[in-house]
């Protein structure tokens, strides 16, 4: 029986300066002021991503857009603003980092302090195209659970 060592995750840095939003934060960075209760998890993937794929105990679901349409999400906004209303952290979580960028740019017009959480829920695709072995949330053994 041969074993495959599984690569152990590189270090990101805590935190990096972004235009249109507050930043862009690591998943430990991100799990740490949730913690301390300085922030608040969003996880901006649709329903479907969080039923099928996982989610993070504890975070806020408010999709930023919904399959299978990929319209923004009509309530973005209101939700979003409901969530930063007591003035904490936003951290904002997709499949991959992309999705919770252009969340936070519309998180921070609305007056809010939200950070993009770096690699997202699954990380980036490895040469045969799998998320998760990469990076991401779950790669980097931070909580979450499946339905």
């Amino acid at each position: 029986m041969t074993s495959t060592a599984v690569p152990l995750p590189s270090a990101l840095p805590a935190l990096q300066s972004a235009t249109a939003y507050a930043g862009d934060v690591s998943p430990e960075q991100a799990w740490a002021w949730v913690q301390s209760g300085e922030a608040e998890i969003v996880d901006v993937r649709s329903d479907a991503e969080r039923a099928w794929v996982g989610f993070v105990p504890g975070a806020h679901a408010l999709a930023w857009k919904q399959w299978p349409a990929t319209d923004i999400n009509p309530g973005f906004d209101a939700g979003i603003q409901a969530l930063g209303a007591d003035g904490k952290k936003l951290v904002l979580l997709c499949r991959s980092g992309v999705r919770s960028i252009a969340a936070a740019q519309r998180a921070t017009e609305l007056g809010l302090q939200a950070y993009n959480i770096l690699e997202g829920f699954e990380g980036d695709p490895d040469a045969q195209a799998h998320r998760g072995l990469k990076g991401g949330w779950r790669f980097r053994g931070l909580p979450w659970q499946q339905s």
